[in-house]
């Protein structure tokens, strides 16, 4: 679920990085254009931010995932040991 995270998180920053980069150009200042620059720049950064986010929850999911795994290997560590010891 990590990797899905971290592909939407990117997807994010580069419609981010247009929304940018459409604001410092002409295309944001032409008549008849879609919105002005200041309604590029806000959607830029609302992306970005939303980016980040996605990204922190990516990060925590991994960390989660490897949490478990280690705590999944530790337990069947610990029955095998047990077992070893229970044998005539």
């Amino acid at each position: 679920m990590g990797r899905n995270l971290y592909i939407l998180a990117a997807t994010l920053c580069v419609l981010a990085l247009v929304s940018g980069v459409v604001s410092f150009t002409n295309i944001a200042q032409q008549p008849g254009s879609p919105g002005d620059q200041a309604l590029w720049r806000t959607m830029g950064l609302g992306l970005l931010v939303l980016s980040l986010l996605v990204t922190l929850a990516g990060i925590l999911a991994s960390l989660f995932e490897q949490a478990e795994r280690r705590a999944e290997i530790e337990r069947l560590n610990e029955r095998d040991n047990a077992r070893r010891r229970n044998r005539p």
